[in-house]
């Protein structure tokens, strides 16, 4: 008797007779209940108790004219590559019916029929059968260099966002277990690429949700910074509110009056904190540096006023490349659904250069439902909107690094059913063991060449590897049974993309680092460093 399965739309809530209702943020998130909120923050109380500083008015640097000179203005001199991550709450699948993971032989180093069963690929679609219908012969997909299931949900997504790609992108995938239904994960790795030097014009972290990390999954504690906690954006309205100065744009229509106003707004609060007495350590200890940070606040927002001098400026609505005729997203879709408004929104001010790094978290990826038509369609949009990205650095002719991860994964149990024609194998449950992460590099200049240590380029495309089983081989790599190892190497790619791997461990970057000495670093490395990047900065 033919089995009925119910499936869930994109948008709905995913309930789970096996699991209890969801009571708090991450349970809400992860089974779709909830989406992300909508708050833009502008400069936290945090950071106005920051060190870092230096000014540029001329005027305003005179010590005669003011006492507190030093300003950090959030300006980019050798702008490092844009770096984006999508955290897909819940326990997405990524490995076998997305991108494929092999055993120590790379990507084509086949797992058994059963493990790939595991996957959610029956024998009919397992990846290396002949297949008439593709252009490699098989049911695999190099057109983004990291090696797709022909007919992998996510793959289609990102294809039918991004166009031009092959040639200019690649990137490897990382088996890693990964706890099931979790916000406790430190996936995220934000934090260590600002260590490691990305800085914005304007914000340095930006989310898409109102945590620590910005997303769903937590942040590695030890590389977490107070100063720059990711600012909140979800929506148009934020990104362009950054530059939003209020009534000032009505009492004054010339926007160098407005940046003439808030200089000497800045020179009034230099003189009335040089009569305030914070009785802080005096004359050049915390006192100073308090008065200095509360001071710069006024001429940091002069001078974004004078970069930006239009909110429509950050405003993806209005960005061409993006909304309308010729753009990304067609209106209506636009429109009508939050998670591109969101991603949209996130990747203008990161690949744009406004903020250093960002999150796009994506909830309700929970989707052992019984069913595979649910699974399928969040992939798909989560393509779209990776697509999206890539599609936008390409319009932007701008290098962009992508980082997908969830909490978690899914497996099943052998069942079968047809979506879109093909027969394909049932989400049954929650499986940690069967995780992966993955990144892509696009570069304008040309596809990011793999690294060769080991005699063949292809095995850093697959840093670690999975047993016949579709389990993960937790000795594979430092990465494959520890998330606090997975986000290093990570960072570490992104650094070797600049040619600074070298920096790892040193000068106080990531001291107490847990992935070896150089040359096991080496053989974590995917990427040789882009043509675009000189000096460890783009040019």
């Amino acid at each position: 008797m033919a089995r009925r399965f119910r499936f869930f739309r994109p948008d709905e809530a995913l309930r789970h007779p096996d699991h209890r209702r969801p009571i708090n943020r991450r349970e809400l998130l992860s089974q779709g209940f909830r989406a992300g909120g909508a708050t833009m923050l502008g400069t936290s109380l945090l950071s106005l108790l920051g060190s870092r500083a230096h000014a540029i008015s001329p005027d305003l640097l005179d010590p005669l004219i003011t006492p507190y000179t030093v300003c950090d203005l959030g300006a980019v001199s050798g702008r490092k590559i844009p770096f984006l991550c999508f955290d897909l709450a819940g326990g997405a699948n990524v490995a076998g019916s997305n991108v494929l993971v092999g055993g120590p032989g790379g990507q084509r180093d086949a797992l058994s029929t059963a493990g790939y069963a595991r996957l959610g690929l029956p024998p009919d679609i397992l990846p290396f059968n002949n297949n008439v219908l593709t252009l490699t012969g098989d049911f695999t997909d190099d057109t983004l260099g990291l090696l797709f299931h022909s007919d992998s949900a996510l793959l289609r997504g990102i294809l039918s966002k991004a166009t031009g790609m092959r040639g200019f992108v690649n990137g490897a995938v990382i088996p890693g277990r990964s706890e099931n239904d979790t916000g406790n994960n430190p996936h995220n790795p934000m934090y260590g690429i600002y260590r490691a030097g990305l800085r914005g014009q304007i914000l340095q972290l930006i989310g898409s949700e109102n945590s620590d990390s910005g997303g769903n999954s937590m942040a590695p504690a030890m590389l977490i910074d107070p100063e720059v906690r990711p600012t909140k954006v979800d929506r148009p309205s934020d990104a362009s509110g950054l530059v939003d100065v209020g009534d000032l744009n009505r009492l004054l229509d010339n926007p160098e009056d407005v940046v003439a106003v808030m200089e000497s707004m800045k020179r009034i609060t230099d003189f009335k904190l040089d009569l305030v007495n914070t009785r802080l350590a005096q004359p050049d200890g915390e006192d100073k540096r308090l008065k200095d940070r509360l001071s710069c606040e006024y001429l940091r927002s002069a001078d974004t006023l004078e970069k930006f001098s239009s909110p429509d400026a950050l405003d993806p609505r209005i960005d061409a490349n993006i909304v309308g005729p010729g753009g990304i997203f067609e209106a209506g879709e636009f429109d009508g659904d939050r998670e591109f408004q969101k991603t949209a929104s996130v990747m203008k001010l990161v690949i744009d250069g406004i903020a250093g790094a960002g999150t796009i978290e994506m909830g309700g990826y929970d989707y052992h439902t019984g069913d595979r038509r649910t699974g399928e369609a969040r992939d798909f949009r989560a393509g779209q909107c990776i697509g999206a990205c890539l599609d936008y650095a390409r319009r932007t002719a701008t290098p962009l690094m992508l980082y997908v991860f969830s909490d978690g994964s899914v497996a099943s149990d052998g069942t079968i059913e047809m979506v879109n024609g093909v027969e394909k194998g049932v989400w049954s449950g929650d499986n940690s063991s069967t995780a992966a992460s993955f990144f892509l590099v696009y570069d304008p200049g040309g596809m990011p060449q793999l690294m060769d240590t080991r005699g063949d380029p292809l095995l850093h495309q697959q840093l670690g590897w999975m047993r016949p089983d579709a389990s993960v081989e937790t000795s594979s790599t430092p990465a494959a049974n520890n998330v606090n190892l997975n986000v290093e190497t990570v960072i570490l790619n992104y650094m070797a993309l600049h040619g600074e791997q070298h920096l790892f461990a040193e000068n106080g970057f990531f001291p107490g680092q847990g992935l070896g000495d150089p040359t096991a670093r080496d053989r974590l490395v995917a990427f040789q460093p882009l043509p675009s990047v000189s000096g460890g900065v783009l040019v």
